[in-house]
């Protein structure tokens, strides 16, 4: 499995598109790329302007020269074999609109796990904006309970609670696959106050969108997907999951493919706005991704990611990169992420999306797919090390 980029490198002629055609190097400029061996290729100087942002229509529009978007084309080529050595299904990165880089089958759809969640986020904006959805209100106030019941104190968080996985509500979820085994006992936490990554949060966050809008998140999603022109979107592929003995919150799962990620990624770079049309607040966007829960104060304390090169902080159900307001690639960074290896990143210094996806399931041998937090923080640090920023000593 090859990736695709398009260089104006010699020996690098060009790359191919979605469709399978060739395309020729537009504008390629050499004289300003080290080409000799042993030469660093991360720092890329472009003779020109880097292109206006553009949006993608029925297709996405490659990149006419990485080097106009600050890449080095060898740089990138380079992820070509860490991807083959990783469970990498599909990874598509994207700047300013445009692909710059593609690897795998970026159009096959499957499941995105805990990157729901992140979409979910996105659907409460206009709600929220309006007044329909007031985020302080209490589950008390809504009416909300679950099986066996919920405690008086449980009652008293917040939809703002739900969206932070801050409720201190550690009832069992019907939709498995998240951090409760490590929660403390029931009514011991005041809402508000401790973060456990917490599906019956997240579920329940699913099930007062959908109480208080009086629509269904698959109907909100399809009208979303139609907006941005999601080229893989099949409503018929979305179906509620979960145990409902244990919880009246069923999962919402999600499935797309990695080129319509890209467009949610995209979309929420652009801070909402598509074509001159505002289909997410834009101050909603800085709300979700703003960081409400550092590293320090995630739980499982073992989830926090320090070992793994990683400083994911979460905010409103998006992970928020906790960067003490440091300058450099991660800065404002946030990423979408659900197990086996979904996620859908946004480096905004870098106008950057990526989305990376491992389909679900076992390998011939048996093997369980998955590309861990690690794997992929060393994949972002290679695109990273492929762009201008990378070649950058802060330290200088």
């Amino acid at each position: 499995m090859a990736g695709r980029l398009l260089s104006g490198i010699a020996g690098l002629s060009g790359f191919s598109t979605a469709t399978g055609a060739q395309t020729s190097p537009v504008g390629t400029t050499t004289t300003s790329v080290p080409t000799s061996p042993g030469a660093s290729s991360s720092l890329v100087q472009s003779v020109s302007p880097p292109p206006a942002p553009i949006y993608p229509g029925a297709q996405w529009m490659q990149a006419p020269d990485v080097h106009l978007y600050g890449l080095s084309a060898p740089g990138l080529a380079a992820l070509t074999p860490l991807l083959q050595s990783l469970d990498t299904t599909a990874l598509m990165v994207v700047v300013d609109g445009a692909v710059v880089y593609e690897y795998g089958g970026v159009s096959t759809v499957s499941y995105l796990a805990s990157c729901r969640k992140s979409i979910l986020a996105m659907l409460y904006g206009n709600y929220v904006a309006s007044g329909r959805i007031q985020l302080n209100q209490t589950l008390a106030e809504l009416g909300v309970d679950d099986v066996g019941g919920l405690l008086p104190i449980e009652r008293t968080a917040t939809i703002d609670d739900l969206l932070t996985a801050r409720s201190g509500i550690f009832h069992a979820a019907s939709y498995l696959g998240d951090a409760t085994s490590s929660a403390p006992p029931r009514g011991s936490q005041k809402p508000g106050h401790y973060f456990i990554y917490n599906n019956w949060d997240f579920n329940a966050a699913g099930g007062v969108f959908e109480q208080l809008t009086g629509k269904g998140i698959y109907e909100a999603l399809a009208e979303l997907a139609g907006q941005i022109q999601m080229q893989d979107f099949d409503l018929g592929r979305q179906k509620k999951e979960g145990d409902a003995t244990r919880s009246h919150f069923l999962g919402y799962p999600i499935n797309l493919s990695t080129r319509d990620m890209a467009r949610v990624g995209y979309l929420m770079l652009r801070h909402g706005n598509w074509r001159g049309r505002q289909l997410v607040p834009k101050d909603w966007i800085g709300t979700i991704t703003s960081l409400v829960t550092p590293v320090s104060a995630i739980n499982p304390p073992y989830w926090r990611g320090y070992a793994e090169g990683s400083m994911w902080g979460y905010g409103r159900l998006w992970w928020v990169w906790d960067d003490h307001n440091l300058l450099g690639p991660f800065a404002g960074a946030y990423t979408g992420w659900g197990v086996s290896g979904q996620f859908i990143t946004v480096l905004p210094s870098l106008r950057m999306v990526i989305a990376h996806k491992t389909v679900p399931g076992k390998d011939a041998s048996g093997r369980r797919r998955d590309v861990t937090v690690m794997q992929y923080q060393a994949v972002l640090m290679h695109i990273i090390a492929a762009s201008a920023m990378g070649g950058v000593d802060t330290r200088r």
